[in-house]
């Protein structure tokens, strides 16, 4: 579960990367423009957009991949088979538009561009987590890993993770982009480039290989399940052992007590410094002539 979350976040920021993902750019900076606060308010909104259109997909497709479990074997090929096929496509630059395939996917669309304000960032997120030509085969590999689990939950926690994925990096170039060169903005777009008569971009050859990598962990571990986790086993068992402490009534007592020391301090200091600048010689206003 842990390198399917990690897969679904990476797919999220590569999908906004992807050579049509930045086109979600200039849309989303439109109805941001303000403080950064306000930036942070639209990225929220946006993520909304995105989860109430990706997560209940991941949940369906959990509840379908339940009803597979008792024929492991042939889910797990037939979804390692998958990822490389949807890898391959995505290296060699063949889209996929799941949208198409979306009752009501084209209206709302053409309702994101139409809205302004809090309204049109909800609508482009919502519209944005399952457009674009460029990402489709990505989110075809997180939906497939998505079936895999075979647990709704998990699935619609993977979809969440893929949906963050974009929007976490989207803000956080919103935050910046007045401030980064041109080799900087033509880095993180990526470049084309030809093999052997074919046109291909970086970007989507390093998600395709990623895919395919996925694809073929899948096989070799049998869905994930042999795979290797982000947290060792000493690790693991160290903090089994002292998650009694950790739930202890005294920790407790101690942890509220720490806080409001913090927060009373940080309330003390300020009156003090507030008072120390009403005090001082140029605080005071002159009266006008």
């Amino acid at each position: 579960m842990e390198i399917s979350l990690i897969t679904a976040f990476l797919g999220g920021v590569l999908a906004l990367l992807s050579p049509c993902g930045a086109l979600l750019l200039p849309a989303f900076f439109a109805a941001t423009l303000g403080t950064r606060l306000r930036l942070m308010a639209h990225g929220g909104i946006f993520y909304l957009g995105v989860a109430l259109t990706l997560v209940p997909l991941g949940l369906g497709l959990g509840a379908l991949g339940s009803l597979l479990v008792a024929q492991r074997d042939l889910l797990v090929l037939g979804t390692a088979v998958i990822l490389i096929l949807l890898g391959l496509a995505q290296a060699l630059g063949f889209g996929l538009d799941i949208s198409k395939h979306l009752p009501g996917a084209g209206e709302l669309q053409r309702q994101a561009h139409s809205r302004n304000g809090i309204v049109k960032t909800f609508l482009l997120g919502a519209a944005s987590g399952v457009a674009g030509f460029c990402a489709g085969p990505i989110l075809g590999a997180i939906l497939t890993l998505a079936m895999a689990q075979g647990n709704t939950i998990n699935a619609g926690t993977m979809l969440a993770a893929y949906g963050l994925g974009m929007v976490v990096p989207l803000v956080g170039l919103a935050a910046i982009w007045s401030r980064l060169s041109p080799k900087a903005i033509g880095f993180l777009r990526g470049r084309g480039f030809q093999v052997f008569g074919l046109q291909l971009h970086t970007t989507s050859v390093l998600t395709g290989l990623l895919i395919i990598g996925v694809g073929v962990l899948f096989w070799t571990t049998n869905g994930l399940i042999s795979g290797p986790s982000l947290v060792p086993a000493g690790a693991q068992r160290w903090l089994q052992s002292y998650s009694s402490v950790l739930t202890s009534p005294l920790l407790d007592a101690l942890v509220i007590i720490t806080v409001a020391t913090v927060a009373i301090t940080v309330v003390i200091r300020r009156r003090i410094n507030t008072q120390r600048h009403d005090r001082s010689p140029g605080s005071a206003k002159e009266p006008e002539a």
